[in-house]
């Protein structure tokens, strides 16, 4: 009874060896076959550790080089005519184009737009369908996975991404068509994966369709049925795995699917697990997701066996255990880990740990016997009423909260006047998104300093050596407003986390967030505060070096909240409120030093949404508020900056309008200036910066380019509102990429401030 599989497990490697080995086949330092000898080493690894830590049916086609959806449209031959090559079959380098516009082999050009996985911060390539598309399995790769993990002994469950999804995350290439009308042609491809699937001796295959926790059309409810009932004409057994929120509302649907087993998210469901055994049929598998696959606390395994020690005896053999989605949004391997605090390092389980949890459980499930899971869950209940976790002034500073520290003094437009009579600034005024390139230098810097091999003296003259030569740079680009370059910082949350109270850090608790890009969340265990300034000396003096405006530079209250491992005892929106306050604080502190533009970055604000727009009204109404908790504190003159990137905005423009930030700067290169649509039906009416530098390729924007696409902001946006800027900040590209793309990007406004008949500032 209660087999354990898995949905899908990280893909990095324990140590980020893949990152390491594709950004070095990247640099042309790895050979093409090296790299793939370390993809065949990281997946022998991954199986392993799931086997051993008790996972009996393991996942395969989980792993990516880049991204699975990427691998899916690969797989259906859904390849940008711009990347394909005429002369070779589709192969790992058209994957590289593809997803960041350059492989070691073969031309630049641009790369697909990339965007959130639903409400994630793993960021997927978003496959481009024409209307007249064909489509046929081009990509193999999942059967050589598949004959590996076999000739391994271990028994196999493939992973797709089922196809009514994948139509649903695509978008029309160029003109606006029903993507749905390609479903029967995607079918046969899948129907032919899934015989090949058959041949290779494969009993279960997994068909992931995550948009069921959506809120769906009726077309898109029959895509669905017409989906499972082509596949199932396929002699081989088929589990739909579903994930992230409730899928109550199409139970008939799913009852009605021709399906062997049916995957569901106990931990978001909305439903308990005696109704879902009493939904899926007796000779059907029943798998629970029992255990949170996108968090890292220890679960309280005594109340999990509750919730399902009843439908284990009624359902025997077809109950299946499993996290609830896939542990790619898990670190993985918490062993690894030495310098947490016991008590913290009590409360956590990562990756490995969630196979052994389900293992424990599984053995209670046949004993009978809870006394495992009693010693087990200790932990979690003692942090529960831990002194550490519960810190009375800040709740007290929360409850104090008011409507009034949610707003600025005055309305932007008149703050506007103010600021542009105090900031001077020209007509498209440049500016960049915050952080320059992290050079080999400074990445050594900081781990000199954690080592001890550099004291704080040390550290501190080498990176004003850094803020120094950054602002010299910008200078002799003739930017309009600098950054100080962000080099004392390791990661956009992680440095602030690292300041405030109630956060803890690993050593290498890193998921994928893109591509070869890895973030290593830091761990909200509890009630945060700020007990010191974070970066008025850093921002301060990189002021003192320059008579340009310099900004100051920080992350969100949303985003950190969003971008860390969050406790689960609270609430999100205290949680929140509490960060809010801690930038606020800062904030202020940064106006009394004389910084008078502020940006507070806010990229996590789409993805923390609910999938059901029915909730959506109450996270916007919270995010938002708490934003501006952490920015209102401030004068009419001095001027708040905010970054958005890689997300559809028409759902939450009246919230962004809602955050009252002066200027909003968003990605918009990838995708033409198409995103700017959202920002012109909805009349949005504070000044916005379309990103006009993609820092996600390698690819250098030429002057040409930068200026059609600032004239097509400038058709949706009135010109006075618009600032020129790269759509991201620039830590992952070197110094020559960034230098020249800079160089291009000034050039750009000042030849457009040419055109207007703007005279230069004296």
């Amino acid at each position: 009874m209660a087999l354990i599989h898995n949905l899908g497990f990280p893909r990095i490697g324990k140590r980020r060896e893949l990152k390491f080995a594709i950004e070095a086949y990247w640099e042309g330092k790895l050979s093409q076959q090296a790299l793939l000898a370390k993809g065949y080493e990281i997946r022998k690894e991954n199986w392993a550790l799931q086997a051993h830590s008790g996972i009996e049916l393991l996942p395969v086609g989980d792993f990516a080089w880049y991204d699975h959806v990427l691998n899916t449209a690969l797989m259906l031959d859904v390849i940008p005519k711009r990347h394909r090559k005429e002369t070779k079959d589709v192969d790992i380098d058209t994957l590289f184009r593809i997803g960041r516009g350059r492989a070691p082999s073969g031309c630049a050009c641009t790369a697909s737009e990339m965007t959130k996985w639903f409400n994630t911060n793993y960021h997927y390539i978003v496959p481009e369908l024409e209307e007249h598309q064909r489509f046929s399995n081009a990509w193999t790769e999942l059967f050589e996975h598949v004959r590996e993990a076999q000739a391994q002994g271990y028994q196999v469950k493939p992973v797709l991404l089922g196809p009514v999804t994948f139509l649903y995350l695509a978008k029309c290439a160029n003109t606006e068509f029903d993507k749905l009308k390609h479903l029967d042609a995607i079918l046969v491809t899948y129907q032919s994966v899934l015989s090949k699937l058959t041949e290779q001796g494969v009993e279960w295959v997994q068909i992931d369709e995550p948009i069921l926790a959506l809120e769906l059309s009726e077309e898109y409810r029959q895509a669905l049925k017409n989906s499972f009932n082509a596949l199932s004409e396929v002699n081989i057994k088929l589990l739909l795995a579903t994930y992230f929120d409730s899928v109550s509302a199409y139970f008939e649907d799913i009852r009605s699917y021709p399906v062997q087993g049916v995957h569901f998210d106990l931990v978001n469901s909305d439903v308990d697990a005696n109704e879902l055994h009493a939904l899926i049929r007796e000779d059907q598998v029943l798998s629970l997701g029992v255990i949170n696959g996108r968090n890292v606390w220890r679960a309280d395994l005594e109340e999990v066996y509750e919730q399902v020690a009843e439908v284990a005896r009624k359902r025997g053999d077809n109950l299946w255990i499993a996290p609830s989605c896939s542990l790619l949004h898990s670190p993985v391997d918490l062993d690894q880990e030495e310098t947490l605090s016991e008590d913290i390092k009590s409360w956590l389980a990562f990756a490995k740990q969630k196979g052994q949890e389900l293992a424990l459980l599984k053995e209670a499930l046949l004993s009978e016997d809870k006394t495992a899971l009693k010693a087990y869950s200790s932990p979690v209940k003692a942090r529960a009423t831990s002194i550490a976790v519960n810190n009375v002034d800040v709740q007290a500073r929360v409850a104090a909260l008011t409507v009034d520290d949610g707003r600025r003094l005055s309305p932007f437009e008149q703050r506007i006047v103010k600021q542009k009579m105090h900031l001077r600034l020209p007509l498209l005024p440049t500016t960049t998104i915050g952080s320059f390139p992290q050079t080999l230098a400074i990445r050594q810097a900081r781990r000199d300093l954690k080592a001890g091999r550099l004291d704080e003296n040390e550290y501190r003259t080498q990176m004003e050596a850094e803020i120094r030569y950054v602002v010299e740079e910008q200078e002799a680009l003739d930017i309009d407003v600098l950054v100080h370059g962000e080099a004392e910082r390791n990661d956009m949350v992680e440095y602030f986390g690292e300041q405030l109270d109630g956060f803890a850090f690993t050593q290498f608790g890193w998921v994928q967030s893109y591509g070869s890009r890895c973030v290593k969340p830091p761990i909200i265990w509890g009630d945060v505060s700020r007990p010191n300034p974070m970066t008025i000396g850093w921002t301060t003096y990189a002021q003192s070096l320059t008579a340009k405006k310099m900004k100051g530079m920080l992350t969100g209250p949303v985003t950190i909240l969003f971008w860390s491992f969050v406790r689960d005892d609270l609430d999100k929106a205290t949680i929140a409120k509490q960060i809010g306050l801690a930038i606020r604080d800062e904030v202020l502190d940064l106006e009394k030093a004389g910084i008078d533009i502020i940006q507070i970055d806010e990229p996590a604000f789409r993805e923390g949404m609910p999938l059901k727009r029915k909730q959506w009204s109450h996270y916007l109404d919270w995010a938002a508020y708490a934003f501006r908790v952490s920015a209102s504190g401030v004068k009419d003159q001095t001027q708040i900056h905010t970054h958005m990137c890689y997300a559809e905005f028409n759902d939450i423009i009246e919230a962004i309008a809602d955050m009252d930030a002066d200027v909003i700067t968003i990605e918009t290169s990838r995708s033409n200036m198409e995103l700017l649509s959202a920002f012109e039906s909805f009349d949005y009416p504070n000044d916005i910066g379309p990103g006009v530098y993609d820092i996600h390729s390698p690819n250098i924007p030429e002057v040409e380019w930068i200026i059609s696409l600032m004239n097509k902001a400038a058709q949706k946006i009135p010109v006075e509102r618009l600032w020129v800027n790269p759509d991201c900040g620039l830590k992952t590209r070197a110094w020559h990429e960034t230098r020249e793309a800079l160089r291009n990007m000034v050039s750009a406004a000042k030849a457009l401030r040419e055109e207007l008949g703007v005279k230069p500032r004296e």
